[in-house]
């Protein structure tokens, strides 16, 4: 059933901007629990070597060491990361031992494997659908990471590009959102890595057939004041500081 009946029959009462959130990305929601599926207790346990090793150096051209420094770059000591993994990246580049980490996933075993890997920082964790409005009772943060999720959410990039102001909710006016993404157009491809994306597109892990770097470029001019796209292999690595609110 789609999120807004379920919201229509039960007569919740929420914002314009969630509502609006949750109407466009009236998506397959069975397409969205698909993407996410495929990351069991085995899976989470080969992610870092399949996808962060093997993957990304050599079929997605494109070194974990660009993302590492990404994440270096921008991370801050007060820090959502959306669409965690295994939580990879904020293990091995958040040296503050007083940060304040809150990670969001739909996937229990992903949550539950990233949790342990930061229990050091004591994360809270929410399990959502970021298909649907968040609702996370929190404070806002600094920097929000949206790492390798968009190529797995379902629908184009105008759709996709809605959970950027759904995260903008929760982040602080001078904030960064960052990530990286895997496209299938306006980049050059190899023919190993079109014939992976082509599998994961069929089998539901991904869903980024039409996927560009000008719709992605498009969706963050209009809801940042500063915003940087760069192309390494099939991915492009993206920020965006200063969210663009609406008067």
């Amino acid at each position: 059933m789609q999120l807004s009946k379920v919201i229509d029959s039960i007569g919740l009462t929420i914002s314009p901007s969630a509502w609006n959130y949750r109407k466009k990305m009236d998506v397959d929601q069975e397409a969205a629990k698909k993407g996410q599926a495929v990351y069991s207790p085995r899976v989470l346990k080969i992610y870092d070597k399949w996808v962060l090793g093997f993957s990304n150096s050599l079929i997605w051209r494109c070194p974990t060491t660009k993302i590492r420094q990404l994440f270096t770059d921008h991370l801050s000591s007060n820090h959502l990361d959306i669409g965690v993994g295994t939580g990879y990246f904020l293990d091995k580049c958040a040296t503050d031992p007083e940060s304040r980490i809150g990670l969001v996933d739909m996937n229990e075993n992903a949550l539950k494997y990233a949790s342990k890997r930061l229990a050091r920082f004591n994360p809270e964790t929410y399990k959502r659908n970021v298909t649907e409005p968040l609702l996370l009772a929190c404070d806002n943060y600094d920097s929000v990471s949206i790492n390798y999720l968009f190529h797995c959410l379902p629908g184009d990039i105008e759709i996709k590009g809605e959970l950027f102001d759904e995260v903008n909710g929760y982040l602080n006016d001078d904030g960064v959102v960052f990530g990286a993404t895997l496209l299938s157009q306006d980049i050059e491809r190899p023919a190993a890595a079109r014939m992976l994306m082509k599998y994961y597109n069929e089998k539901g892990i991904f869903s980024n057939e039409f996927d560009s770097l000008g719709d992605l470029m498009s969706a963050m001019s209009t809801r940042y004041r500063t915003f940087n796209v760069e192309v390494i292999g099939c991915a492009v690595l993206f920020w965006g500081k200063g969210p663009k609110r609406k008067v």
